[in-house]
């Protein structure tokens, strides 16, 4: 049986580490030496993103290696947090137990998913002797930033390249709001961008004479309002959301530029060429006046200027002994669902065309005021996570 006051232990530890995206050297730092003093493989994995962002960043990454041939199994979490959002009732960086759960920002999403993750790989290490093919753990940094920069960093310097399948330890149950245990095989992708409306300037008195950008601009986005979504049987159907409308001109004039930014939601068999051509046909059907152009966020490595969508076949053998680890640990039948959002699971998925499996705790508030994890569902984590390794890669004596 796994020690669930020192599971819990290490999550409160976690939680009390400040570690908003581009700001994570001290939890890096932590979860290294706790790898280390408990004799486990560890490494740094230090990046910088010179493109974009100029950021300098840290992973950590490790391996267990059996003394057989085998899968390799990747798992993989971030422990860096969003930005604290105003709305707390409690303090978000000293955790706090309270009617079943526990408090903090990144309870949830995802630092129980890493100590889960951690817990379960050392009583592994400790009480596996022999086992067939290879564990590798990758703790990675910005996540929650614009360009999940910590694993496609990993991905581009080819750490975890020799994965056959990964687990990610988001907290799926949580993700989608359920208490019972939830496994994800999949999850929509999406691409951020803007549109760049060109008007004509002129008096405002007169502005007949000119072409308005903010006018064309709402033109516009009410007409991409109306775009029939593309549905996918397992991911729902595809989405757009309006994060920002920039637009303007001189005093008392007509404004000849406006700038709409997007953040499209996709499924499968969708992509930067079918976005384009639903921005194409809406311009067309509302009559936009000007000159408009589509642009993608730059990127700061080959192919991460987006994420694709990803769905991984239910009837593999690891989702069978997974959903048998979680009915043996929590008495309970798992629910397989899938993740409307993004993540770095669909940067692996995608850029090593590998099956990988998001799994965690039920809980409430990721990215909101008052997250909390709950606590019983993070103790059946890190049993399941044990459980599926032994059952999975251990060698009967």
């Amino acid at each position: 049986m796994v020690n669930r006051k020192e599971s819990l232990d290490l999550l409160k530890k976690l939680i009390s580490i400040k570690s908003n995206y581009f700001h994570e050297k001290e939890i890096m730092e932590y979860c290294y030496d706790w790898f280390k003093n408990n004799d486990m493989n560890i490494s740094y994995h230090y990046y910088t993103d010179n493109k974009v962002t100029d950021f300098s960043g840290i992973n950590i990454i490790g391996e267990m290696k059996g003394s057989e041939e085998g899968p390799v199994l990747l798992i993989n979490g971030h422990l860096d947090t969003v930005e604290e959002c105003t709305g707390w009732s409690k303090n978000p960086y000293i955790p706090l137990e309270e009617d079943g759960k526990l408090y903090g920002l990144g309870a949830l999403d995802m630092k129980s998913g890493c100590a889960a993750a951690m817990i379960a790989l050392r009583e592994f290490k400790k009480n596996i002797m022999n086992f067939k093919g290879k564990i590798i753990y990758s703790f990675v940094s910005d996540e929650e930033g614009p360009y999940g920069l910590g694993t496609n960093f990993i991905l581009n310097d080819g750490l975890i390249n020799e994965s056959d399948i990964a687990i990610v330890t988001e907290p799926s149950s949580g993700f989608l709001r359920m208490k019972e245990p939830v496994i994800c095989l999949g999850a929509r992708g999406g691409y951020g961008y803007s549109i760049k409306i060109y008007g004509k300037s002129s008096h405002a008195a007169t502005p007949e004479y000119g072409i308005n950008a903010v006018d064309e601009a709402g033109k516009l986005i009410v007409e991409l309002s109306k775009a029939i979504p593309v549905y996918d049987e397992k991911l729902g159907h595809s989405s757009h959301c309006v994060i920002e409308i920039e637009g303007g001109g001189a005093a008392c004039s007509v404004p000849d530029n406006a700038e709409v930014k997007i953040f499209r939601h996709i499924v499968r068999g969708e992509n930067k060429n079918t976005i384009k051509k639903e921005i194409d046909e809406a311009a067309i059907r509302c009559g936009l006046k000007g000159r408009y152009e589509v642009i993608f966020r730059e990127a700061p490595l080959e192919n991460a200027d987006g994420f694709m969508p990803y769905v991984v076949d239910e009837k593999l053998l690891e989702i069978e002994i997974l959903k048998d680890s979680i009915k043996k640990i929590t008495s309970k039948e798992a629910e397989i669902k899938y993740f409307s959002s993004i993540g770095d699971f669909n940067s692996i998925a995608s850029k090593l065309n590998i099956p990988v499996i998001i799994y965690g705790a039920s809980g409430d508030n990721f990215h909101g005021s008052d997250e909390a994890v709950d606590i019983k569902s993070f103790y059946e984590t890190v049993e399941v996570l044990y459980d599926f390794l032994v059952k999975y890669l251990a060698i009967p004596k």
